[in-house]
C-alpha cells in the first residue's frame, strides 16, 4: 500500500474519531489540553459544551473524514488532497491567529501545529500527484 493511502486511511480514521468524540464528549478535548496548559503556563480554555459551534466542528470532521476517504479510494485525483489541503491549513493558520488575538490557549496552539502538519502532508501529496501523477511508491 502506497503512502499515499496509508496516509489517507489513517486520516480518514483520526478524522472520524475526533468526529464522534466532539459529538458525543465535546468538552473531553477541553478538559484534556486544560490538565496540561499549567505546565506551559497558559490559561485553562473556558468550557463551553454542546451549542451551534459544536455542530459545526462535527460537519468540519465529517467532511475531512470524507476527504480522506475519498483520497483512500481515488489515489489519482488530486482534488481531494487539494481540499484537504485547504481545510486543514485554514484551521491551522486561524488557531495561530486566535492564540496571539484572542488568547493564549494551549489548544489553539496544538491545533495550529497538528492541523498544520496534516495540511503540509495534503499539500504535498496534492503537488506530487499534480506533478506526476501518483506512482506506486508515493
Amino acid at each position: 500500500m502506497s503512502l499515499y493511502k496509508r496516509f489517507s486511511l489513517f486520516a480518514a480514521g483520526i478524522f472520524a474519531v475526533v468526529g464522534l468524540i466532539f459529538l458525543f464528549f465535546p468538552n473531553a478535548a477541553l478538559v484534556f489540553f486544560n490538565h496540561i496548559s499549567a505546565y506551559f503556563g497558559l490559561s485553562e480554555t473556558p468550557l463551553q459544551g454542546a451549542g451551534f459551534y459544536l455542530i459545526l466542528a462535527a460537519a468540519y470532521m465529517y467532511l475531512v473524514t470524507l476527504l480522506a476517504i475519498l483520497m483512500y479510494r481515488n489515489p489519482a485525483q488530486h482534488i481531494y488532497p487539494f481540499l484537504l489541503a485547504h481545510a486543514k491549513l485554514a484551521s491551522s493558520i486561524l488557531s495561530l491567529f486566535l492564540f496571539f488575538i484572542y488568547r493564549p490557549y494551549l489548544i489553539f496552539l496544538a491545533n495550529f501545529v497538528i492541523d498544520g502538519l496534516i495540511g503540509l502532508a495534503a499539500l504535498y501529496f496534492y503537488l506530487k500527484i499534480r506533478k506526476t501523477g501518483l506512482s506506486g511508491n508515493a
